[in-house]
């Protein structure tokens, strides 16, 4: 059997606010709320995915919005920035769009010869907009205010920041099959070529700076791809055999996980394509519903007496 990693499955986060974030997300950046559902493991907060129409893997952001939570500090040990695809010529439309809604953020800039516009979100999370070398043709999801002409793709990379690189970059290359493409003073960038977008895993190596601090506005974990639960479990193999504590198969309702925390301290999980985001509401409804897990049904009064409004 070959077992490849599909590039990134999805990137999760920590927020304070629900609305803000749901506002953000949706009517800022443009993107679909997909599923409105709980953590399941606190099911009092809860767990929203944005993406594109149907939820391909490698569009997922997914968000746990703690009302009330400290803001978090980004450093080391963390996955510190989320890189966006953008079309050629965007930029423009996005930063008139950041100057009308008061969005911080940076100059444009440029590394590995590719244009970024850096942007912080209400919770101080850090993205970027990133004009690929190779032009990014997946179909995004457009609103009213955001056209297709500048609407995201998807994700284009994800930055880990680490004090040292080595353990890390052992498990992209050795057990994921990613390898290195380019370096740049501190930053390794690692690539798969198993998928063409959301392919590109950057390492920062900054070993004078704090360890993160997990709260609003910094990441939870990253998703790797994979394409069914024998490849999945292909991996837990590959990833035990190689000395590190994995989880058991756990079920996510919308796809199969399994988490392991990498030496350099950023949370890892590998999750499946299978089944996806229409199983339980037709695609033109998505993220329409609050949708619960079977186990909470029995308690959806309280939890929804619990949750913050949305409207």
């Amino acid at each position: 059997m070959e077992t490849k990693i599909l590039g990134l499955h999805h990137i999760t986060a920590i927020a304070d606010k629900a609305k803000s974030n749901l506002d953000f997300y949706t009517q800022i950046l443009g993107l679909r709320l997909l599923k409105k559902t709980v953590n399941f493991d606190d099911p009092g907060t809860y767990h929203l995915y944005y993406g594109d129409e149907k939820g391909s893997a490698g569009t997922i952001l997914t968000f746990f919005p703690y009302e009330g939570a400290r803001r978090g500090s980004a450093g080391t040990g963390m996955a510190t920035n989320i890189g966006y695809s953008v079309p050629e010529g965007s930029f423009d439309f996005w930063m008139k769009r950041f100057e009308d809604h008061n969005v911080i953020y940076n100059k444009p800039s440029e590394k590995f010869g590719e244009k970024y516009l850096t942007f912080l979100d209400p919770d101080g999370l850090k993205l970027e907009l990133v004009i690929p070398k190779n032009q990014d043709n997946r179909t995004p999801w457009v609103t009213d205010e955001v056209s297709a002409e500048v609407a995201t793709r998807g994700f284009h990379s994800v930055t880990l920041t680490l004090k040292d690189i080595k353990a890390t970059a052992t498990i992209l290359s050795d057990i994921f099959g990613y390898t290195l493409q380019e370096k740049s003073g501190n930053r390794y960038r690692y690539i798969t070529d198993a998928v063409e977008h959301a392919s590109i895993i950057d390492l920062v190596e900054l070993p004078n700076e704090a360890r993160g601090i997990g709260g609003a506005g910094t990441n939870h974990h990253i998703a790797f791809r994979v394409k069914d639960e024998a490849t999945l479990m292909e991996f837990r193999k590959k990833v035990a055999g190689a000395g590190h504590n994995i989880t058991e198969k756990i079920d996510r309702n919308y796809f199969y996980s399994l988490y392991f925390r990498e030496p350099g301290g950023v949370l890892f999980e590998i999750a499946t394509d299978n089944p996806g985001f229409g199983i339980d509401e037709e695609w033109d409804k998505l993220g329409s519903n609050l949708l619960l897990p079977t186990q909470y049904e029995a308690s959806r009064a309280k939890i929804e007496a619990v949750l913050p409004k949305l409207d």
